[in-house]
């Protein structure tokens, strides 16, 4: 018998099973070794592709990748952070290719009341960077986290300035945390740990750069977060796609507009013409859309009412969607019984924090 962490690693490399269907065989067992030791308590209501796929299993080779990785993690001082784990990204939980785990490098707090990703071109024009500076510079006061991809470009813009303005941020790599890519960005990668800002990656940890990542990651960006800004970008590319993943999700999605002569912002005009992305000009423009404008208003349920920790995860999960139906709070959360589940929609109702519509659609009080 292995360690519940070793069978957590082991859940990454097991092969002939997808995203959804891991996540099912962990909701109904309730621990990655059980997923490996205790099939009975999920077979019956996963069906299998192939009746030619083996149960789960731990081989000779599987053991020592985990082994291996297992050593990487503790000389280096990496973390995972698992679907069951409370303090998982509640906002990643509710995307249905979310990750059931990833690694991470500095501070575990992924779950602030206001997560905003910035993502542009990695061929970034003065004017864009300078989209950049005056958008954070103006949320610098606003209690944002930002998240980016650590690439060149607008992402680098946008981990250097969140730091510069004391924002927390966010780097989700394309590659393992044993490797920092763009090389130039290591004092960088640095400087967010150091700052209170975390590496996250969901590639084991000697995995290196490939294009075929990128896509990838930019789901985590976009999952992670309320909202998505596009700050500069072509027609084509990672922000594109990373934007259209944002909308997939419901997530707010806002552009910065540029000269209509300037290719560069070519994908930004798009966007915002075909209705995925709002245009924005200004840090305040992006806080008067989502209702971030007053500080005060936004935690005024956290301020004045006591909530448990699992009353706030409800509340959480119900401010960044705006409205959720009760059967999408319970695919979100999944740990808690129906019954559990409607006895803090209760609770949260009576407390004034919640308000329920027809059809059990759950909104914050006004």
């Amino acid at each position: 018998m292995y360690s519940e962490e070793f069978y957590r690693v082991a859940l990454l490399g097991l092969e002939g099973f997808g995203m959804a269907t891991m996540k099912k065989m962990l909701r109904l067992s309730g621990s990655a070794t059980n997923v490996f030791t205790k099939s009975d308590l999920w077979m019956g209501q996963v069906r299998r592709r192939s009746k030619g796929v083996p149960l789960p299993r731990v081989s000779d080779a599987l053991r020592r990748e985990v082994d291996e990785e297992l050593r990487l993690m503790e000389k280096h001082g990496i973390r995972q952070c698992f679907y069951l784990d409370k303090d998982y990204p509640y906002r990643l939980k509710n995307c249905s290719d979310g990750p059931i785990a990833f690694y991470y490098l500095g501070a575990a707090d992924f779950n602030g009341p206001r997560t905003l990703a910035v993502v542009g071109t990695r061929e970034a024009s003065e004017y864009g960077r300078s989209v950049v500076r005056k958008l954070l510079s103006e949320l610098r006061d606003a209690g944002v986290v930002t998240v980016s991809g650590l690439a060149y470009g607008i992402d680098t813009e946008t981990h250097a300035r969140s730091i510069e303005y004391g924002l927390r941020t966010i780097a989700v790599m394309g590659n393992g945390l044993g490797t920092v890519y763009p090389s130039q960005n290591r004092t960088l990668a640095r400087q967010i740990i150091e700052q209170g800002g975390t590496l996250v990656s969901e590639y084991p940890f000697r995995t290196q750069p490939d294009r075929l990542n990128f896509p990838r990651r930019n789901r985590i960006v976009a999952g992670m977060a309320d909202a998505v800004v596009v700050a500069e970008t072509a027609n084509k590319g990672g922000s594109i796609i990373t934007a259209h993943i944002a909308q997939s999700y419901n997530r707010d999605v806002f552009a910065f507009p540029g000269s209509v002569f300037d290719p560069h912002f070519e994908g930004c005009h798009s966007l915002i013409r075909q209705n995925v992305a709002a245009l924005v000009t200004s840090g305040q423009d992006l806080l008067e859309m989502m209702n971030w404008e007053s500080s005060q208003r936004n935690v005024q349920t956290s301020l004045f009412v006591d909530l448990t920790d699992d009353e706030q995860q409800v509340v959480d999960l119900v401010r960044v969607s705006g409205e959720l139906a009760i059967d999408r709070l319970s695919e979100a959360l999944p740990e808690y019984s129906p019954s559990k589940l409607a006895g803090l929609l209760l609770t949260l109702e009576l407390k004034g924090v919640l308000v329920c519509r027809p059809g059990k659609v759950y909104k914050l009080q006004n």
